[in-house]
């Protein structure tokens, strides 16, 4: 299993969409995740996440079935089952998780050597902003919290097995390709 968290703007999705797109025989699937929040466009249920009701979110929690699981607003659930990842395990697949830092950390400590978990960092605070405003697509309010919230994250990175600095891409990729087969055949 492999664990990939950092702070938005990093280049994490880039990263694990490179290595899984260019690197088939890595046999790379992403962990298929709960919400309890509506289905978006074309999203269908069991591909891109399975969606669940607050109540059926909650009685789940109850029940101890994920391995992680936030509530990122008010009855806006994400989380992980357990026995979601044991069936793609079973079916021979190597699941990739592309969570927060807190998901991730708790996601390694269940699994332990099973999982390698890695931290995809910006190689500065101020290239975060530059990518962030970049983009786009966030207000200026809005780029304010997610670099408050990425300065937060940043403190975690010494918990991970690896932290790979995204200052160029393509080293960047090249780092996270060998330390993933690396793992892969240990």
């Amino acid at each position: 299993m492999l664990i990939f968290s950092a702070p938005s703007g990093s280049g994490k999705s880039t990263i694990v969409n490179w290595l899984m797109g260019e690197h088939p025989e890595l046999n790379l699937y992403f962990s298929v995740s709960c919400t309890s929040r509506a289905p978006r466009g074309t999203e269908q249920n069991g591909v891109e996440y399975f969606f669940l009701s607050p109540e059926e979110f909650r009685q789940r929690i109850e029940n101890d079935e994920f391995l992680e699981y936030e509530e990122v607003y008010a009855d806006r659930f994400y989380g992980t089952l357990k026995q979601q990842v044991e069936n793609q395990l079973e079916q021979g697949q190597n699941v990739v998780f592309d969570v927060d830092v807190k998901g991730g950390l708790n996601i390694k400590k269940y699994y332990g050597e099973r999982a390698m978990s890695l931290f995809i960092q910006p190689p500065s605070v101020e290239e975060l902003r530059r990518r962030l405003e970049g983009r786009g697509t966030d207000t200026p309010e809005a780029i304010e919290n997610r670099l408050a919230k990425a300065e937060y994250e940043l403190t975690f990175a010494p918990q991970f097995d690896h932290i790979v600095v995204n200052d160029d891409l393509a080293v960047a990729e090249a780092e996270t390709l060998s330390l993933v087969e690396a793992f892969l055949h240990e």
